[in-house]
């Protein structure tokens, strides 16, 4: 007889308590969401789910559901929203909120406090700081001026998913994943991956030789329409 397999631990409600209480610094000083609004009929492209459906994990969706009336689970409208739905797992949800006019900043998700950075994992298992989703490159204007990010912002970013990953191996695995597909995307652009680091620090990432070298603001990337 075959043993079972042993159960993954998984984040609490209390955990995800922990996080929001610890993680509410702004991206940056500017409204960023005022910079992008003209490009997705005046709203910000990041709290459109036609753009960026956010995803939460159970017990985020229930403990923001015990706070706040500002979330929803997602209705799939098309067949590609309805596959993003399939695929997910039993602990996550696809959800939406009221819109930014109705935001609660309190009582936002923490995809949407990171938004558009997720952990970037080295090859040596170690966050090393924050990279951005780069499918949103041509629309949101903070990928563009990474300059500006707070670093208040990245220190309680970086603390939050170090504290998430403890309690969630496979959270912390899908990024391990998504660093590594992004080392095979930006090979294949010739293009270093900037992270942004604790104490100010900026790293350039070499992806196709795996080398590391330290950066500064400017070589932070600018795209089109904000270049």
């Amino acid at each position: 007889m075959s043993k079972s397999k042993k159960a993954q631990p998984q984040p609490t409600q209390k955990t995800f308590a922990k996080i929001f209480d610890l993680f509410d610094a702004p991206v940056m000083k500017v409204n960023c969401g005022e910079k992008c609004a003209h490009l997705n009929e005046g709203g910000p492209v990041c709290c459109d789910v036609d753009n960026a459906i956010p995803i939460m994990q159970v017990a985020e969706w229930k403990l923001l559901k015990s706070r706040s009336n500002l979330w929803k689970a997602f209705k799939p409208y098309d067949e590609h929203t309805q596959g993003i739905v399939d695929e997910l797992s039993d602990q996550c949800k696809a959800v939406e909120c009221k819109g930014a006019m109705h935001c609660e900043r309190d009582n936002r998700s923490l995809s949407c406090r990171a938004f558009p950075f997720f952990p970037y994992i080295g090859k040596d298992g170690e966050i090393m700081g924050l990279s951005y989703y780069w499918h949103f490159e041509d629309t949101c204007w903070v990928i563009s001026n990474q300059h500006l990010v707070e670093q208040d912002f990245i220190d309680q970013f970086i603390e939050a998913y170090e504290i998430l990953f403890k309690k969630d191996p496979e959270e912390y695995e899908v990024f391990v994943d998504y660093s590594a597909t992004q080392r095979r995307v930006f090979s294949r652009r010739k293009q270093n991956i900037p992270v942004l680091g604790k104490k100010g620090k900026i790293y350039l990432i070499k992806p196709k030789k795996g080398g590391i070298k330290k950066g500064s603001k400017k070589d932070l990337p600018k795209f089109k329409p904000f270049k």
